[in-house]
């Protein structure tokens, strides 16, 4: 996950919030102006979707290791209220 962090931010690791790809991602996803986001407007939103952001981040490092041949298996990234598979209860 820090792998994938530190890959988007490529030349603007010091300041995220100029960073032409993450401005896309906020303007496409959340139709925030990206043209206008400021540092103030950057930090607010990452602090709101903190958790959408972490499961983009585990999303993207898992769909990495799956193109470098690393990972295998099939993976789901389930939402925090849907139930992860084999915790239902048995009848």
């Amino acid at each position: 996950m820090l792998r994938m962090l530190w890959r988007v931010t490529r030349g603007y690791r010091l300041r995220p919030w100029r960073s032409p790809y993450l401005r896309w991602r906020m303007e496409t996803y959340w139709g925030m102006h990206a043209a206008e986001i400021t540092f103030f407007q950057f930090w607010q939103f990452a602090w709101r979707q903190r958790r959408e952001l972490r499961r983009y981040l585990q999303w993207a490092a898992i769909m990495r290791k799956r193109a470098e041949g690393q990972e295998r298996r099939p993976v789901t990234i389930a939402a925090p209220w849907q139930a992860q598979a084999g915790t239902e209860p048995r009848a």
